[in-house]
Parts: C-alpha cells; sequence; structure tokens
C-alpha cells in the first residue's frame, strides 16, 4: 500500500468522524430544543391567556367577601375594597346603622363603622380596622361588559355566608329608581340574587375582578341588578380618603323591603337551589352542611358523597315549593349526567324535599328521589 493511499484513507476516515460528532452533537441540539420548546410555548400560552380557573377564582375571592350584620339581625354583604379595612357595601344594607358586626370565611368577626353612604345611590363604606393590611379585592374599572359575558355572584344569603351563584349578563345600561336611590347604567344579571346577596362582589368570570355591586332583584324570577363598580369608585375613594363626619338619617326603604322580603317558599327554593348547585360542583361539603342536624345524624358525609358522586353534571328543569305547617315542601324535576362503567347516562329524576328552619337558617330535613323512564 502506498504512501498516498494511506493518507487518503486516513483523511476520509477523519471527515467520516467529524461528521458523525457533528450529527451526534446537532441531533442532540434539535431534540433539546424540540422537547423544551412546548414548556415554552405553554409558558406564553399562559401569560397571554387571562382566563382564571373558577374554582381559583372562588379560592382567592372568598376569603375578602364578608357578611354584614345589624343589630336588629339583619344581614348583608360586602367586600374588601382596600388595604385600610374599608368594605363596599349596599346603602340599604347599612341604613339608620353607624355601627355594624362584620363576619368573614373563617368565622372570625370584626366591629365595622360607618364611614359613608349616599342618599342617592345605594352603595356605603364600611371601616373594618381589624382587617386592615388585608389584601383588597381587584376592580375592573376599564372593561366593558357586553350581553353574555359570565359574572359570579357572591354573598350571604338568608345567612349562607359565601354563597356562590353564576349567570350572564343579560342587560346592560338598566335605569331605574327604587326610591330614594336611583339606578343608572346597572348591569341585569341572570345569576340569582337572595336576600342577603345585597352589598356582594359581582366578577367577571374570566379574570376574577370585581365588575359591579349586587344590589336588588325582580319580585319575580331570577332576574337581578348590580351597580357598576367603575361608576361608583369615585364616591367610596372620596370616603375612604375623607370619612363623612355624620351621616344622613335614611327612611324605611318600602321598594326595598318588598324586593328583599324573606318569604319562606322563596327561601326553600333559593335553598334548593344552592344544595344542587353544590353537587354540581362536586362540593359536598357544603351541600351536606345544608342537611338538618336530624338529617346529618342519621346520614354520615361518605354515605351522602357516595350517593351523589357518580352525577357528572346536573340540571334543574322545575322547581317549586309549598307552605305547610311547620315547613316547605319543596318539589323539583332534575336531569343528570352519571358516569356508570365509564360511560356517561343521562337520567331524569322527581325529588321532593322537606325544608324546616332550624336556628331560624333553613336546613334540608328530608330528600325522596323517584327515578323517570326516560323517553
Amino acid at each position: 500500500m502506498n504512501k498516498k493511499w494511506v493518507i487518503s484513507i486516513t483523511v476520509t476516515a477523519l471527515i467520516w468522524i467529524v461528521g458523525i460528532t457533528i450529527f451526534v452533537l446537532l441531533k442532540k441540539d434539535v431534540e433539546k430544543r424540540l422537547y423544551e420548546a412546548p414548556m415554552v410555548l405553554n409558558v406564553i400560552e399562559n401569560e397571554n391567556n387571562p382566563n382564571k380557573d373558577l374554582k381559583d377564582i372562588l379560592h382567592d375571592t372568598k376569603k375578602r367577601v364578608v357578611m354584614v350584620e345589624l343589630s336588629d339581625g339583619s344581614v348583608g354583604s360586602g367586600f374588601l375594597f382596600n388595604d385600610k379595612g374599608d368594605i363596599i357595601t349596599n346603602a340599604h344594607v347599612v341604613q339608620g346603622a353607624k355601627k355594624v358586626k362584620v363576619r368573614t370565611t373563617d368565622a372570625k368577626g370584626f366591629d365595622g363603622e360607618v364611614i359613608g353612604i349616599s342618599l342617592n345611590t345605594d352603595v356605603a363604606l364600611v371601616r373594618v380596622d381589624g382587617l386592615a393590611g388585608q389584601e383588597p379585592l381587584k376592580l375592573d374599572l376599564n372593561h366593558t361588559f357586553e350581553l353574555g359575558d359570565e359574572v359570579v355572584a357572591l354573598g350571604s344569603p338568608l345567612g349562607l355566608q359565601n354563597t356562590v351563584t353564576t349567570g350572564i349578563i343579560s342587560g346592560t345600561g338598566r335605569e331605574f329608581d327604587l326610591a330614594p336611590y336611583h339606578y343608572e347604567d346597572a348591569y341585569q344579571i341572570s345569576a340569582p340574587i337572595a336576600p342577603g346577596n345585597s352589598g356582594g362582589p359581582l366578577l367577571d368570570r374570566k379574570t376574577g375582578k370585581v365588575i359591579g355591586i349586587n344590589s336588588a332583584r325582580m319580585e319575580e324570577g331570577t332576574i337581578g341588578f348590580s351597580l357598576s363598580i367603575k361608576n361608583v369608585y369615585p364616591l367610596v375613594k372620596k370616603w375612604s380618603d375623607t370619612p363623612m363626619k355624620s351621616l344622613p338619617n335614611i327612611s324605611a326603604l318600602d321598594e326595598f323591603e318588598k324586593i328583599d322580603e324573606n318569604k319562606m317558599s322563596e327561601t326553600a327554593d333559593y335553598l334548593i337551589s344552592y344544595f344542587m348547585e353544590s353537587i354540581d360542583h362536586q362540593d359536598y361539603v357544603t351541600a351536606y352542611s345544608l342537611l338538618s342536624s336530624t338529617l346529618q345524624s342519621n346520614t354520615d358525609y361518605e354515605s351522602f358523597r357516595n350517593r351523589y358522586i357518580s352525577i357528572a353534571s346536573l340540571k334543574i328543569e322545575e322547581l317549586s315549593s309549598e307552605k305547610k305547617e311547620d315547613h316547605i315542601l319543596a318539589k323539583a324535576s332534575l336531569q343528570t349526567e352519571e358516569v356508570e362503567k365509564g360511560n356517561r347516562i343521562k337520567k331524569n329524576y322527581d325529588i321532593t324535599y322537606k325544608v324546616i328552619f332550624e336556628n331560624e337558617q333553613a336546613k334540608i330535613d328530608d330528600i325522596k328521589m323517584k327515578a323517570k323512564e326516560n323517553k
């Protein structure tokens, strides 16, 4: 073998070795980029996606929503507005009161003082020194909301603290009077507003920011109204910076008494709706808490949970109630989707609920379910 031939083979081998080495290195680099790319894209998508999970929104919000209690036993709702411990609520919730009690979601009670109240707009501000320094809810003062936008209403209806109802904006720019207050540019919402909801926050379902103050509802149906937070913000900000030295005297509000009258049958309807909503959200703890002490003593939590755990979703088609001598008899027609052996099966039920009043709170004392044949 001559010298030139040996050199040629050696050079060729070196070229192959270098080429293979470069190929392997490039392949590893490409694979690394391919594996890293989805992670980078995921971060970018999350940063550009403002939508939040509903459970995350509620977890962040509930601790900043309070129940407002007056000495006469009436209750309303409110939410933390700033780090001074100021609570926004409705004027009709605290009418005639200077001092109130505020109860947080962890059952702690604080003294509050009304530092601002309007004679024309149904809004008031309560200062709670014990809540100073806590992070407030975020407000949306810029966005304009439209028909169909999803919303979440929080409050303490009928003493059921931190109740959540969902719905949509079903009307905008609503204007009406409920003497002595004038409602202007209000949101009409489909989320139910019951006695005690007044003063609670209305949230944008996508971001969890406050867009309104739940304030009133129609006598019939589930139509509610919320004041736009951006319209009342200048007023509450002024009170927060310079509290009112004396409060105006507000007379009894006959119109609001008609709207917020705590009828027993209406209370039962709301309780059943809340019970079913809790089941639909797999919040069995809350649903179980709505049972009477007698029913809880006869049904332990695990048995109760196992009774409903197969329900993937449910919808109330009809709900009516009838006043009896010492209780309310509520009847509901229910459609469910239940998981059986990995398959979703639609079922229909007729359900009868017995609702009693225990320690002045509505409780479910009996539940009877009868399956209907699917057509």
